[in-house]
């Protein structure tokens, strides 16, 4: 842990708000996106995000500081995703159902983002753009979990592969190999989607 992270922890056990509310802006995006990349459920996604950051203020006194604060609160996550997809798994949720959903959301902000006078996307880009993010997030949730989890933290979270062992208890070598065989999975799932669209 690097100093800024000491001293956040320090406040977090000191049960410090201010702490936990920076805590959260700090990481509530990337907590959400890696419950939603799991999930493919906006609904569940946000639920879960919640559940981290209250296991996180439950749990802080545990925290020895073997890892960052970031890679501990992705833990949290990725079990708590886990543990939701084998109850969700249990009674035949469908978990994609709202992607276009959360896909026209982050759309929709991005359009107010834009600068003055810049020119809107146009319609049948942004339609094409939400088709392919259906296709990727479709791709992605009928993956084994294990590899979905490693896509979610390498190639969407932008992990290293030393937080990734940490993460998820995996050697480096094993990590690497089912990275692999996940991204070879993922494009076969895509393509198969492609060829029925």
């Amino acid at each position: 842990m690097d100093g800024d992270d000491r001293r956040l922890v320090r406040r977090l056990k000191r049960r410090d708000e201010g702490a936990f509310a920076e805590l959260v802006a700090a990481y509530q995006g990337r907590i959400f996106n890696l419950c939603y990349r799991m999930l493919g459920s906006a609904e569940e996604a946000e639920e879960l995000a919640q559940d981290v950051f209250l296991k996180c203020f439950q749990a802080i006194g545990s925290f020895r500081g073997d890892s960052s604060i970031g890679t501990w609160l992705y833990r949290i996550a990725m079990n708590l995703c886990k543990n939701r997809l084998k109850y969700l798994g249990r009674r035949h949720h469908n978990s994609t159902r709202d992607i276009a959903d959360v896909t026209e959301q982050q759309w929709s902000k991005q359009s107010s983002e834009r600068t003055f006078g810049e020119a809107p996307p146009r319609p049948d880009h942004a339609y094409e753009g939400r088709a392919a993010e259906r296709r990727v997030q479709t791709a992605l949730s009928s993956l084994d979990e294990e590899f979905r989890e490693l896509l979610v933290l390498r190639d969407v979270q932008g992990l290293s592969y030393a937080e990734m062992v940490q993460i998820t208890g995996l050697a480096e070598g094993t990590v690497k190999s089912r990275l692999h065989r996940a991204r070879t999975a993922l494009k076969r799932a895509f393509d198969a989607l492609e060829g029925g669209a």
